[in-house]
């Protein structure tokens, strides 16, 4: 992958700075094609992130009021250009707060040596913004050359973790979250299911440590069968076919097939391990059926049933479920068995919230409105009804973690915790 240079744009397309590579891409040339493209382009529904026009490619993003944009006349990756234009806007953020106009033209010095730590002649470089912190920092002074040392980190193996690092207390903390996407039609009839998945880790540990995170089993990242097809205890577990997954650069990736773990130096502090998607079919864990009884020109009731289809050990908190009503509904009334009822005109909707849900339960909501005026009500398609909800303790694909070791060569002892959370996506029951 390879970039001839980067500008970063105004609102109206006008350089506020830019950075040539590799001299093989002309500005004046090349800039008045994208403003041209970008800009005076009538058609605005077809622009796209990345074109080509007479040989030279163009990708950029808009953050806010600023355009980053990259091009090249090579036959480059251009999901890895948009990669580093994303990093290059989180690397900004974490300098100045926001990226903007006002900011980029008040840090131009910074964003400069930035960029010239980031690329070296097209060839992205170090792109961790906690480790470029270490040499190019915010308050100008001047440099001795006894002074001047970089850090190890950006010429040894591990670029993402700094050395020397203590802490008195050891621990690293890792989240399992699933979300559920879910769609169901008015009848019933499971539509559409996929598990979101993600590991999260946030790491707090003294030197340079290895750790080992050992899944169940039944977890497959490479869709290859695991174990004898014919062994009768091998068939009654279901393998967990992973798909999209994508693990952070610590990840040794080699090692994932060969010792049926993930084996990673972590960076310091919070970061995302590893994520997945899974598609399969999945029972919905709250069922919503609502009934709706509409009297023309005066009244419409609702009533709404919600059941806890996972096991009864488990709960649901801060369960929320929005069932979409007319928007000219007034005169609310309504009646639960639980939780707590309101109306939001701002939305069209009812908003029914219930702290906590255990398994195996069952709730009942009523409501009741008058309808000043109904002008072909029927014909009107009704906005499905969202639930929004998190379970602890509990994952809905079924991964396990087996163990997380810690390893360092001074031998201490630290703290692995592990924590299970599956959460609503877009979870959605259409009504009759």
């Amino acid at each position: 992958m390879t970039i001839s240079a980067i500008f970063i744009l105004d609102s109206k397309g006008k350089i506020i700075l830019s950075r040539d590579y590799r001299g093989d891409v002309s500005a004046t040339q090349c800039l008045p094609r994208f403003v041209q493209r970008v800009f005076e382009s009538e058609d605005t529904n077809n622009l796209t992130p990345i074109f080509e026009i007479d040989g030279v490619n163009y990708i950029y993003v808009k953050y806010n009021n600023v355009y980053l944009l990259a091009v090249s006349i090579r036959n480059t990756d251009a999901s890895m250009v948009l990669l580093f234009l994303y990093k290059l806007v989180e690397v900004l953020k974490e300098y100045f707060g926001e990226v903007e106009e006002e900011s980029i033209r008040d840090n131009f010095v910074i964003t400069y040596e930035l960029l010239d730590e980031m690329i070296d002649f097209g060839y992205p470089q170090v792109s961790e913004p906690r480790l470029l912190k270490e040499y190019i920092t915010q308050q100008g002074h001047q440099l001795l050359k006894s002074q001047v040392k970089v850090p190890k980190a950006i010429t040894g193996a591990v670029s993402w973790r700094p050395e020397g690092l203590v802490y008195k207390k050891n621990e690293v903390f890792l989240d399992v979250i699933e979300k559920v996407n879910l769609l169901v039609s008015a009848s019933g009839t499971l539509l559409r299911s996929e598990i979101l998945g993600k590991l999260n880790v946030k790491a707090f540990l003294t030197g340079m440590p290895e750790l080992r995170l050992g899944l169940n089993d039944r977890v497959n990242f490479t869709g290859r069968e695991r174990g004898d097809p014919n062994d009768p205890d091998n068939q009654q577990k279901k393998p967990i076919e992973l798909e999209d997954v994508k693990f952070h650069q610590c990840v040794r990736l080699q090692r994932i097939e060969s010792e049926k773990a993930i084996s990673f130096v972590p960076p310091d502090g919070e970061f995302e391990l590893m994520s997945y998607r899974l598609s399969t079919q999945i029972k919905p864990l709250i069922w919503i059926h609502a009934v709706v009884e509409s009297h023309k020109h005066s009244r419409m009731e609702y009533l709404v049933k919600a059941r806890a289809q996972f096991k009864s050990r488990s709960f649901a908190n801060n369960v929320e479920i929005i069932v979409p009503v007319p928007p000219d509904a007034d005169t609310p009334a309504f009646q639960a068995s639980v939780g707590t009822v309101k109306y939001v005109p701002e939305k069209d909707a009812v908003i029914w919230s219930i702290k906590q849900m255990q398994g195996g339960k069952e709730f009942i909501m009523r409501a009741h409105f008058g309808l000043p005026s109904i002008e072909a009500e029927d014909s009107v398609q009704k906005p499905p009804i969202e639930v929004k909800f998190e379970i602890p303790y509990f994952t809905v694909s079924g991964i396990q973690v087996r163990y997380l070791r810690i390893v360092e060569k001074s031998g201490y002892q630290a703290l692995p915790w592990v924590r299970y959370i599956t959460q609503n996506g877009e979870y959605q029951m259409r009504m009759t």
